[in-house]
């Protein structure tokens, strides 16, 4: 009963000062709700990333020269040794690999496209007929070319979902119309499904060619040797429980194949799947930290907030303090009173902030459309349990403050 009587007074207490109260709560609420927006939009991006990563292609090593830190593969194909068709191919005919699946490769590079007065610059892939396969892409027109497309350097071109609509705004069945890469006819075979942003940008605005064609029709991007050079080289592995071994296994090939001396540095990468998506982690779980620091803050200056204005209050009302005193209430009822009404204010500011984190959530991930935000349960409980704890915490000292009052004093007090 006297806690049911403390939270009627104490709520009796805050509706009398409705702005004061809305004012006080406004830190907890700026907190809470940037927690929820941050762990909300946080984990869709982790999502939507993981799954455009898991769309890729399965269990994929994806190999390019240079390291890591030294940028994408596109930028730095030029600062070291780049792989070659060869190397792409001794993968499988080496047996060296045994849990290679299928292989596929690419040369990327920018490219105009043009067609009825209209140019595009898009990002040109030219690959191997694996690729679709091993990228797990399907096509939504037409199909991908061949391997005797592939062999006889024939000028068909597939078109990225975007790159389609922008040379066909009126939807026009694509499928053996002509287009111009870089000044050059090429016949369009088909046309890829919508993958959208992910990883490697926006694949949609992509067009593909045979690798053969590429290189001698258009980049002419050969070593000394003659050989076509590559940007990556995909390889899919059978089982995802053998990934760690096919790195290795390809490791010890390209370093032989590249010449690199036992205590060299490797001067390339290979990186899978689970690297990729361990990386993004890591950036993802470095910037929550900071955010949520920044909440973390605004969390505390609300519970300073909560602090000094229950001391005003009780300064406000030691006159009342002292006549409940007076008429029999004791310390702890008085010290029970204060912290209902720190914690109610908390708890408020809780709800409130819950409710403004999940509407920020939802208009961030509309807004950008790629993601949807989730709002777990965890991490409501867990928003209004700390802001709840937070109130309590600082209430605490005003409360004590109050049940020590004198009531003779109390009730003197001007």
């Amino acid at each position: 009963m006297k806690v049911i009587e403390s939270l009627r007074i104490a709520m009796r207490a805050l509706a009398a000062n409705k702005l004061r109260s809305v004012l006080t709560m406004l830190g907890i609420i700026i907190g809470v709700g940037a927690v929820i927006a941050l762990m909300s939009i946080g984990r869709g991006v982790e999502k939507y990333v993981t799954d455009q990563f898991a769309g890729l292609g399965s269990n994929l090593l994806f190999i390019a020269p240079g390291q890591i830190s030294e940028g994408p593969p596109s930028l730095r194909r030029n600062q070291v040794q780049p792989f070659v068709l060869g190397d792409m191919n001794a993968i499988v005919s080496s047996g060296r690999v045994p849990d290679v699946a299928s292989v596929a490769a690419d040369y990327q590079t920018v490219a105009s496209v043009a067609r009825d007065g209209k140019t595009i610059n898009v990002q040109a892939f030219a690959t191997t007929p694996g690729f679709a396969e091993v990228r797990n892409w399907k096509q939504e027109i037409g199909s991908f070319f061949s391997q005797t497309d592939f062999d006889e350097r024939q000028r068909v071109i597939v078109l990225g979902a975007d790159a389609y609509t922008d040379l066909f705004p009126k939807g026009e069945y694509p499928v053996d119309q002509t287009v111009q890469v870089n000044g050059m006819n090429f016949r369009v075979i088909g046309v890829m499904e919508s993958k959208g942003g992910g990883p490697g940008g926006n694949l949609d605005d992509s067009i593909f060619m045979p690798l053969t064609t590429g290189q001698d029709r258009l980049f002419k991007k050969k070593n000394v040797n003659g050989e076509y050079q590559l940007t990556v080289i995909y390889v899919s592995i059978h089982d995802a429980d053998r990934i760690k071994a096919a790195q290795q296994d390809i490791t010890e090939l390209m370093r032989e194949r590249r010449d690199i001396k036992y205590l060299d540095q490797d001067d390339f990468s290979i990186i899978s799947q689970n690297d990729l998506i361990a990386v993004f982690g890591d950036i993802l779980g470095a910037l929550t930290i900071f955010l949520g620091a920044i909440a973390a803050i605004s969390l505390l200056v609300g519970g300073i907030g909560i602090m000094n204005i229950m001391l005003v209050s009780v300064t406000e009302r030691t006159r009342e303090i002292g006549l409940r005193k007076a008429v029999g209430a004791k310390r702890n009822d008085v010290l029970l009173q204060f912290l209902i009404e720190a914690m109610s204010l908390a708890a408020a500011g809780g709800m409130i902030g819950v409710a403004l984190g999940w509407g920020l959530a939802r208009a961030v991930s509309t807004a950008f459309g790629e993601f949807q935000a989730v709002v777990g349960v965890d991490a409501v409980v867990t928003s209004l349990v700390v802001a709840t704890a937070v109130g309590l915490f600082f209430g605490i000292f005003p409360a004590y403050r109050a049940s020590r009052l004198n009531p003779i004093d109390a009730l003197r007090y001007e």
